[in-house]
């Protein structure tokens, strides 16, 4: 398989439709926070700050970008509010809304086979 920064290789997407899809819907996820941010905008629109206090310790440039890409790709929508100070909003779109099921079974499949964490009960 080959990707190139403009795309995928015509050949490829037209010999290979399956593979395509797999690798066009991992593209778009691509990103160590994208899933994580995709599942707390289900179902709730949530403001920039709310993000980055969910996400902890993640840099507000590396936050930027990763809500940039999904903005760009269409998973999600961005509202920012003429208030002082600006109020920005992000929700998902119904294109976002569509990769939901794709994290409810990522989510089965880690409860399933993920390692549960030992506790010290003492």
């Amino acid at each position: 398989m080959r990707v190139c920064n403009e795309g995928f290789d015509k050949e490829f997407i037209n010999e290979k439709s399956d593979m395509y899809a797999i690798a066009f819907t991992q593209n778009v996820l691509s990103g160590r926070w994208k899933y994580f941010i995709l599942w707390f905008l289900k179902g709730e629109t949530r403001r920039y700050t709310d993000i980055k206090k969910f996400l902890g310790g993640l840099s507000q440039g590396s936050l930027t970008n990763q809500l940039k890409e999904l903005e760009n790709d269409g998973i999600i929508k961005r509202e920012v509010y003429p208030e002082v100070p600006p109020r920005v909003e992000y929700s998902l779109t119904d294109k976002g809304i569509k990769l939901l099921p794709i994290l409810e079974k990522m989510t089965d499949f880690g409860k399933e086979y993920g390692e549960k964490p030992e506790f010290d009960e003492g």
